[in-house]
């Protein structure tokens, strides 16, 4: 068995749901539902945790990578922007969810939208980041 390609596979497998959470619970999340605080909260807690499994499931290829040929991936242009975009992505969908948690419980119905739509961008950008990623790396 090659233990390369299976770290990369397994680590796309974690990779790719953290994609689905950053993306699927806030689009969820805006559907026009009363949500109820206990809920918004869990559901924030699963959004954190899935950019956190994006920011590590992340460096984790090139982690991979610098294991087994002794550099991180040769990348430029517009794989290089959209690296940054991702990478910017992923902190800011980290604070927002924790500012989310520590503070949301005392917001507006229109600052949840508000807040959950930001996330659903950030994550919708950082799909869309990957796929330039991919294909000009």
């Amino acid at each position: 068995m090659d233990l390369q390609n299976l770290a990369y596979a397994l680590t796309q497998v974690a990779h790719n749901f953290g994609a689905v959470a950053v993306v699927a619970v806030p689009l969820f999340v805006r559907w026009p539902l009363r949500m109820q605080e206990p809920a918004r909260r869990t559901l924030a807690w699963l959004v954190l945790a899935g950019w956190v499994v994006q920011g590590m499931s992340g460096a984790g290829f090139g982690a991979i990578s610098f294991a087994y040929y002794g550099a991180f991936p040769d990348i430029h242009g517009i794989a290089v922007a959209a690296l940054l975009l991702k990478m910017a992505c992923a902190a800011s969908g980290v604070v927002l969810a924790a500012v989310m948690l520590r503070w949301g419980a005392r917001w507006s119905d229109e600052a949840h939208r508000c807040a959950w739509g930001g996330l659903l961008l950030l994550g919708v950008a950082a799909l869309t980041a990957a796929a330039f990623l991919r294909w000009f790396s």
